[in-house]
């Protein structure tokens, strides 16, 4: 069990991994000339295990269908990412990440992620399972607190 002192210490410190995501992703948007919120959008299109439509996408931004859908008009005509048809059900859109979105952002990307490549490289087997069992607790508790919320507006609490 962790002291109290450690625990505040690893607590203050994911706060500030949290904090650097974003300011990555602000650095990452000037980079590609685009706005912040579209890079989140990039994101969870390139990131979700299932398909992600432009109402499921504004749900998870927090934004109004409308807006969303000017998001999305954005990412398209950047050529960022294309409507396609739901893989299971042929009456559904669905956003996919186009392979130059792909690779613009990664471009930009390569340098940090060689350089995350790097510090991951000089764990030993222990530290890094030790390191991925948080990061799975840590996205898991903070999956279930934004579902909470999601569970809420659905009730309509």
């Amino acid at each position: 069990m962790v002291d109290e002192r450690t625990g505040r210490a690893v607590g203050l410190e994911l706060r500030r991994v949290l904090q650097a995501g974003r300011e990555m992703q602000a650095a990452l948007a000037r980079r590609l000339g685009v706005r912040v919120t579209d890079v989140q959008a990039m994101d969870h299109v390139a990131a979700r295990d299932e398909p992600v439509g432009t109402v499921e996408l504004g749900d998870r931004l927090g934004m109004r269908s409308a807006s969303a859908a000017a998001l999305v008009g954005r990412l398209i005509e950047a050529g960022h990412v294309v409507r396609e048809p739901h893989p299971a059900d042929r009456r559904r859109v669905v956003l996919t990440p186009t392979v130059h979105g792909r690779a613009e952002v990664r471009d930009q990307l390569a340098p940090m992620l060689d350089e995350l490549t790097a510090v991951i490289s000089r764990l030993d087997d222990s530290e890094a399972a030790t390191v991925l069992w948080f990061l799975q607790q840590a996205g898991a508790v903070m999956r279930s607190y934004a579902a909470l919320d999601t569970d809420e507006a659905d009730r309509g609490d």
